[in-house]
């Protein structure tokens, strides 16, 4: 891995976002408005639903949409042959796979930042512990969706197959993370389950944060979903094709 070449790959897609204003808008608008439609829903409700639900959900929007994004494009850029042009050159796979995950790293952290500064700022999300690593968790999940978007993309001919691993990949951690139901609530089988799920941790140290001012469970879960994502790169590494056969 050369840092030079990681940050070449980044500036190259931070450019292409930048021209494309409907995935800049996706990327960042979108998860607002999912929440202030959520808030909107229950704003008439006796029970606190949006303090119930908003937190995972803070964790859910940014991992859903930064495996779309990521899976779709690493796809578009291996159909198109660019990523056979680009391995090419003295790029080696861990740099491109780096180079992504920076770029839409760092759209993470301005998609969260804006998605907790509206659930807290304006939405009058209640939150126990510090809001700053309420956003940190966020940013985290949301490269955990990149890492794990890069690593599927490897296994998808199409764009259209590449979506298709929602409802194998995404939908199961959306079901058993703990936003409809507790964990501890899960059928011993499930709960298991729920125990290798990256999405649990996350939703986890979101509502650990809600409810409590100590930070240390937080900690250890943003370590779990942070080893998940350090594990789909490397393993994108290895399976990173240069072309759509």
């Amino acid at each position: 891995m050369t840092p030079r070449l990681t940050l070449a790959v980044t500036a190259r897609v931070l450019r292409q976002l930048r021209r494309d204003h409907r995935t800049l808008a996706m990327l960042l608008v979108l998860p607002c408005l999912l929440i202030t439609l959520l808030w909107w829903m229950f704003e008439d409700s006796p029970a606190p639903m949006f303090d119930r639900l908003g937190p995972g959900l803070l964790a859910l929007f940014p991992f859903i949409i930064m495996f779309l994004v990521t899976s779709v494009t690493t796809l578009r850029e291996r159909s198109s042959g660019t990523l056979e042009r680009l391995l090419s050159m003295p790029l080696g796979r861990l740099d491109f796979l780096l180079g992504y995950a920076l770029a839409f790293g760092l759209i993470a952290a301005v998609q969260s930042a804006l998605a907790v500064g509206l659930s807290v700022g304006l939405l009058d999300l209640q939150v126990a512990g510090p809001v700053w690593l309420l956003t940190l968790v966020a940013v985290v999940d949301a490269v955990l969706g990149t890492a794990l978007g890069l690593f599927v993309s490897a296994f998808a001919r199409t764009e259209f197959q590449a979506v298709q691993f929602m409802p194998a990949v995404v939908i199961p951690q959306i079901l058993l993370c703990g936003l409809f139901l507790p964990r501890s609530q899960l059928p011993a089988v499930l709960q298991r389950i729920s125990d290798v799920l990256p999405l649990s941790y996350a939703t986890d140290a979101m509502n650990e944060l809600v409810v409590s001012e100590s930070t240390g469970e937080v900690w250890r879960n943003v370590a779990v979903v942070v080893g998940f994502a350090v594990a789909a790169l490397a393993l994108g590494a290895v399976t990173l094709r240069r072309r759509t056969a």
